[in-house]
């Protein structure tokens, strides 16, 4: 699976992986809502398990993905925002839908 993220993203989440509740976690981009043909993202600290997919990218970050939602998290792109607020925003351009 692919995942793209932002110079942005990727200052902040080494940043959030330098906590102390990231010690020994990665970040998991999850699905929170399901609405017919598109989802909504969220992110968070997790450990791999047997579904998953360790997943490099180009800014030396590993995402987990969940391989069983693998239609929706395949292609992901990560993009942190400092305006109009401080957001990460995650979409999927295959699936041709945008969200916070």
């Amino acid at each position: 699976m692919k995942v793209k993220i932002n110079r942005n993203a990727a200052k902040k989440l080494t940043e959030m992986l330098n906590t102390k509740e990231a010690e020994g976690k990665m970040i998991r981009v999850y699905i929170t809502d399901h609405h017919g043909d598109h989802v909504h993202y969220g992110l968070t600290y997790d450990t791999a398990n047997e579904h998953d997919e360790v997943v490099k990218t180009d800014k030396d970050v590993d995402i987990l993905l969940d391989t069983r939602e693998a239609e929706f998290l395949d292609g992901i792109w990560i993009q942190y925002f400092h305006v109009p607020e401080e957001e990460f925003v995650i979409t999927n351009p295959q699936k041709g839908h945008h969200h916070h």
